[in-house]
């Protein structure tokens, strides 16, 4: 970052305000107003944040050789058009007029990397180049999605609108490393878009056509990216649509038969798409991902750790070690780094958060009754969705791992729907309040509210 960065970011935010109190009133409502303004402000503040702390703190990191990437491509454009669409669309091999600029790309023939430099780029293009800025466009993604998110879960349980507020805008990892110049910030916006898309599309089965296009789009950025993330999302969201559809037959033995029949079903097609999404793709091969499980645990923990490694057990390549490690892996990823394994102010906040998680988690399954409480999240076709979704996560960030550092950024994508699914089972395990004046507590009431579509 330099000086145009001190005399542009504040026009753009301006700018970015601007804009945000202009569509306000569209995209929010009675309950969720106040939180809109706050929410994309931490957004602004996370990817502001991130430049300074990797410039200042880290002497360098993957969001400046993403930078570097851009400038690139900005610069082909200044001396070629066609070069930088060349660039900005790129083929692969890259003929001889962009074979200058290619070379100084090491990314260029890496296209998950390469990907965040060329929507990076677009950004460079209206903002003169300015790192600030480019990371406050990946926040508004970002922002964009997470909104999403928000509101989809407000339409499923509207009585929970404060705490999940907290648990999808406010966690500071979250917003830290899923709002400037990196992977995360798209893949969290895109996340919020396939949840939208896919909870209005086969759930709710209306805006049909804005559901499918955030849908499609989410699931484009996250095969581009992490096409891990869509594939833990798949499973569970398959399992979600048969449990919406189940519970609506009336029959109790027709429910019972079908069951089973759909549960294969269901499998069936989610390893015949994570088979297809991944086939030939050397990092998220299926057919290969206990192999390569092994390999990047063992990479990150030996060279990466910094003090901050943990040991997860034995990993040998094949789909049954990691079977037998994960619940180790789940609890790792969910309820650690523990206080005392905090190595810096970073470590710190992920820390305070898994802290966070166990209090809430022990709390509410010791006041409800461990019975109680699986039943209720069988019962409940969004926590069953929301606790495999961060299961299935959670196994794979924690295998994969190896140290603290890396897992603090790789789990954010778990930490709003795990949090959400607290927040919801504790407000329908509590006991109801008489009504208000108002009736602001009334289910319907707050449905009624919560669209804003």
């Amino acid at each position: 970052m330099d000086l145009k960065d001190l005399f542009l970011t504040p026009l753009y935010l301006a700018l970015f305000y601007g804009l945000a109190f202009a569509v306000r009133r569209r995209f929010t409502n009675a309950l969720t107003r106040k939180y809109f303004i706050p929410a994309l402000s931490v957004k602004f503040l996370g990817a502001i944040s991130l430049g300074l702390i990797y410039q200042f703190y880290y002497g360098g990191g993957d969001t400046f050789n993403y930078y570097n990437h851009i400038k690139v491509i900005y610069g082909a454009f200044g001396d070629s058009f066609a070069a930088g669409l060349k660039l900005l669309f790129p083929q692969r091999p890259p003929d001889s007029t962009i074979l200058r600029y290619t070379a100084q790309m090491y990314w260029y023939d890496s296209p998950t990397e390469y990907f965040i430099a060329q929507v990076g780029a677009v950004f460079a293009l209206l903002s003169f180049n300015t790192y600030s800025v480019i990371g406050l466009g990946f926040a508004l993604i970002s922002f964009w999605g997470v909104w999403a998110m928000y509101i989809t879960f407000l339409r499923i349980y509207p009585l929970a609108y404060k705490k999940l507020a907290f648990a999808i805008f406010f966690l500071p990892s979250v917003f830290f490393w899923g709002s400037g110049l990196m992977k995360d910030s798209l893949c969290m916006g895109a996340l919020g878009w396939a949840f939208y898309g896919f909870y209005h599309l086969f759930i709710e089965k209306k805006n049909l056509l804005t559901a499918a296009a955030l849908l499609g789009a989410g699931a484009f950025v996250l095969v581009s990216v992490k096409v891990y993330i869509l594939l833990s999302f798949l499973p569970p969201a398959l399992l979600w649509v048969f449990n919406e559809n189940n519970q609506r037959i009336k029959s109790a033995a027709i429910r019972a038969v079908s069951k089973p029949i759909f549960l294969v079903l269901g499998l069936g097609i989610g390893y015949l798409g994570a088979t297809n999404l991944t086939a030939g793709d050397e990092r998220y091969d299926v057919e290969k991902i206990g192999e390569r499980s092994k390999i990047t645990k063992d990479y990150l923990s030996k060279y990466v750790s910094s003090g901050s490694a943990y040991d997860i057990g034995q990993l040998d390549g094949s789909i049954g070690s990691i079977v037998r490690v994960a619940p180790q892996a789940v609890f790792i990823s969910l309820f650690r780094p523990f206080l005392f394994e905090a190595r810096n102010p970073v470590m710190l906040l992920s820390a305070l958060e898994a802290t966070l998680f166990i209090w809430l988690t022990v709390s509410l399954f010791y006041k409800t009754g461990l019975i109680k409480s699986f039943r209720l999240i069988a019962a409940k076709p969004i926590l069953t969705f929301s606790f495999v979704f961060s299961i299935i996560f959670a196994i794979g960030v924690g295998t994969n791992s190896g140290n603290f550092g890396t897992l603090v950024r790789y789990k954010i994508p778990l930490m709003p729907f795990y949090l959400s699914a607290l927040y919801i089972m504790q407000s329908m395990a509590a006991p109801k309040k008489k009504a208000q004046p108002l009736q602001l507590n009334n289910s319907k009431k707050f449905r009624r509210l919560a669209v804003t579509e």
